[in-house]
């Protein structure tokens, strides 16, 4: 009896530490519980499944895991030592070797199928996207120009960025967006953590692209996610959502003559990126600071 005792009591343990877990995970959101790190607040249709996906993948391992936890709990309560005699050997169990053997392979089988579908979503390019904006990264910093336009000089509308100006790229909400990214001389990344996704900008004939809307107005900081040289670090940019009239206005703007910063304070929108500023080169040498583009 006093063997049974223990045992209950242990049991009651084990239950109340799950309840305490369980009232832990209880005082924050179902999304903030099985988030573990992945970052919330997507603003893509593309960000919002992938992670969807991210938390059935975290419920799914944690139901595992809790059985699994279980099941060892469970043996070592119920088939502890009492005494010399060997307890009943099972071996060749045909139905359990079955389960054991299927279940990890349904399991595996509809996480590989949703990865598979959220990911073929995520790099579909559709033709006859809303807006194409070319990226090009340099050391050290980015230039974006918009295909459809023309400005006074003749070329498509651009921003470019220095040392001292961290360019802006303006986008419109709800309109399908691509993005084509190509670079000068080394491998940069171009990435928005809000949405997150990242890709790779490539120097010579490699040209990545990738399509996506966004949902909501405001500005997104972006950086570049490789470690491309000395001044890595400097190589920042802002994302500003503004609505689709805003955005023609915008263009219209730019391609009137004015500069990035003037074309946002003609749509009601603050001149400079609010987000992320300039970093200090801190170099020797004079820089010469250009008019923002």
């Amino acid at each position: 009896m006093a063997t049974g005792s223990r045992a209950v009591r242990r049991l009651c343990g084990v239950a109340a530490i799950g309840m305490g877990v369980l009232g832990t995970a209880s005082a924050c959101s179902f999304e903030d519980a099985f988030a573990f790190g992945w970052p919330k607040g997507g603003v893509t249709p593309q960000s919002q499944r992938m992670f969807d996906l991210w938390i059935g993948s975290a419920v799914a391992a944690v139901a595992v895991g809790a059985f699994v936890w279980g099941l060892i709990f469970w043996c070592v309560l119920a088939y502890r030592k009492r005494g010399t005699a060997l307890p009943a050997q099972t071996r060749y169990n045909l139905p359990i070797e079955i389960i054991y053997s299927v279940t990890p392979f349904l399991i595996i089988s509809v996480l590989f199928y949703y990865t598979a579908i959220i990911q073929t979503d995520v790099n579909r390019v559709r033709p006859n996207p809303d807006v194409t904006v070319n990226v090009e990264g340099f050391k050290w910093n980015w230039k974006f120009s918009y295909d459809g336009t023309t400005g006074p000089d003749g070329e498509p509308v651009y921003t470019v960025g220095t040392s001292t100006y961290v360019p802006v790229l303006v986008l419109p909400t709800n309109k399908r967006i691509r993005f084509v990214l190509h670079g000068r001389d080394v491998i940069h990344s171009f990435w928005v953590p809000e949405l997150l996704f990242k890709r790779d900008v490539f120097p010579g004939p490699i040209e990545n692209q990738f399509e996506t809307t966004i949902l909501t107005a405001g500005p997104y900081v972006g950086r570049c996610a490789e470690l491309c040289g000395a001044y890595h670090f400097s190589m920042n940019f802002e994302v500003r959502a503004v609505t689709p009239d805003k955005y023609e206005r915008f263009l219209a703007a730019k391609a009137a003559g004015s500069t990035t910063p003037e074309a946002l304070t003609a749509i009601g929108e603050k001149p400079l990126a609010s987000e992320t500023s300039p970093f200090p080169t801190k170099r020797d040498a004079p820089q010469a600071v250009g008019v923002p583009g």
